[in-house]
């Protein structure tokens, strides 16, 4: 990438943008620790690993589809291509860079096509990702995720199905979602990277609807899942769930909510199953026939989630700490590795190793450092946090900012080191993954399945549906072509199949009452 002063200014914007909404997060909404993982200590270890290999495995995916079309394709799916993931991609990589620059390993200047380029990546990802709010960040939406168009939120609205406490599908998708979180927050070494919820969406009658997913509970990149989750037939799932009676005025990018008053589970009237991923055309429904069967699969799954997290607690019981670290730091450095199953280049030894530059910090480790720097780090009390006095941090009026710009002088004398380079080898104290990937059409090896993802051409993701958006729907939603599109999403809805384009929210409404009490 050529750097000049306009690619600068852009880049230290996106800098600054992402270190208040880090300093926000990282304060308000989470603490990191866990009475079984080294979880500080794993989380440098992954910023790390991000430093060295993102540039690299970020161009690598460019070769193959750029940022903007992986963010369409990501937008039809319930995968590990989500506003937490996207809010990992810039900022693994920045929390790496800036602890190394308080080390005095770095200096701000260097990497700096590096840094440049994966911003630039993010942004045009979440311009693309978020392109129906208009969006690259649930901060600038007032906290707020909205990601999906009309056509797929009227799907998902149409073919919900009421409950209320104490009913059996009530009690059993409770169950199921009470589980499935469980283990998702296991899978992930107890941190959230495999669960995510986004929204609000408004449906009216004092209703909301929030979209829960669940990623990578099956056999799929991580090996401590590898004959853990064989029974498990899905890696994605998405719960869309309505409440009523509570407003979500926060759903941020880590998937956190909050609402007022507080949510409850008897706040949940409606429910629905769906799955997703790199090969199918948009959502799938999952048991949604009839509310008898949409009530036993959910039942069938939570037992079949339940069987697995024992069998992986009986796993994890038997590791070393270096294994712990291991795990722990490849979910979170490998937190998109979804973008690379979509563009079919994903390779196990790209995203289930440790850097060998990233290895030579192990020693340095243990968990007293690894907690004092991760606050630090997190928090801006580091040397290279520091700006002049006059300054106020947004959310903090101390004079601190989270991520060091790049000097413009740079332009002028030319003193930075342009990039880290490709990816190094790598290692690992865990198992060697199985080559078995649970996708929905089957397990495949990995070769299989990228061949088969370079060669799948989703019709959602065909120019005229692609670029057909909701500003065109607006003033053209009479046409053949809207209708097209809109009865592509609908192929597998219950309530909306060949309903087509022109229906409002009030009318899918009344088909859904209609349909529910035939």
């Amino acid at each position: 990438m050529k750097l000049d002063y306009a690619q600068l200014l852009e880049s230290n914007n996106l800098l600054q943008i992402n270190g208040d909404e880090t300093y926000w997060l990282c304060v308000t909404r989470t603490v990191q620790e866990s009475k079984l993982f080294p979880v500080p200590a794993y989380m440098l270890m992954s910023y790390l690993n991000a430093f060295y290999r993102y540039p690299a495995l970020l161009r690598k995916i460019e070769d193959n589809m750029s940022a903007e079309e992986v963010g369409d394709r990501a937008r039809h799916m319930g995968a590990k291509v989500n506003a937490i993931a996207m809010w990992g991609l810039p900022c693994f990589y920045l929390l790496g860079r800036e602890w190394m620059i308080n080390m005095g390993l770095l200096r701000p200047q260097d990497a700096a096509e590096d840094v440049a380029y994966i911003l630039d990546f993010w942004k045009r990802f979440e311009l693309s990702f978020r392109r129906n709010s208009g969006h690259k960040t649930a901060f600038e939406g007032g906290h707020r995720g909205q990601i999906h168009s009309e056509a797929q939120l009227q799907v998902f609205h149409a073919d919900l199905y009421d409950c209320e406490v104490g009913d059996s599908l009530h009690q059993a998708a409770q169950a199921f979602v009470a589980s499935a979180s469980q283990y998702a927050f296991l899978i992930a070494c107890e941190s959230r990277i495999s669960l995510h919820n986004h929204g609000p969406y408004n449906l009216g009658d004092d209703r909301q609807m929030i979209v829960r997913d669940f990623n990578d509970i099956a056999e799929y990149d991580f090996p401590w899942l590898d004959d853990v989750a064989e029974g498990v037939p899905y890696n994605n799932l998405t719960v869309t769930m309505a409440t009523q009676g509570v407003n979500f005025n926060i759903m941020d990018d880590w998937g956190s909510f909050e609402s007022d008053p507080e949510f409850k589970d008897e706040n949940i009237v409606g429910v629905g199953l769906y799955t997703s991923g790199p090969l199918s055309d948009g959502f799938l429904p999952v048991g949604m026939d009839s509310r008898e069967e949409l009530t036993q699969t959910f039942l069938d799954l939570n037992t079949r989630v339940k069987d697995a997290m024992s069998r992986l607690w009986q796993k994890m019981a038997g590791w070393s700490r270096d294994q712990m670290l291991d795990a722990g730091a490849l979910t979170y450095y490998a937190i998109f590795k979804d973008m690379a199953h979509i563009a079919g280049c994903y390779d196990p030894e790209d995203w289930i190793k440790i850097d060998q530059r990233a290895e030579r910090f192990r020693p340095l480790l243990n968990d007293e450092y690894s907690r004092d720097a991760l606050g630090e780090i997190c928090v801006g009390t580091g040397p290279s946090h520091q700006i002049n006095d006059y300054m106020m941090m947004m959310h903090n009026d101390a004079p601190t900012r989270i991520y060091s710009p790049i000097p413009y002088s740079i332009l002028v004398d030319g003193d930075y080191a342009p990039t880290v380079g490709g990816v190094e080898p790598g290692i690992t104290y865990l198992d060697e993954k199985k080559d078995a990937y649970r996708t929905t059409e089957g397990t495949l090896s990995i070769d299989e399945y990228n061949a088969r993802v370079r060669k799948f051409q989703p019709e959602l993701y065909k120019a005229e549906n692609r670029l057909f958006c909701e500003t065109t729907v607006k003033y053209r939603y009479e046409t053949p072509e809207a209708d097209a599109l809109y009865k592509l999403y609908q192929k597998h809805s219950r309530n909306l199949a060949d309903k087509g384009a022109g229906l409002r929210r009030d009318d899918v409404e009344a088909l859904r009452q209609k349909n529910n009490k035939g």
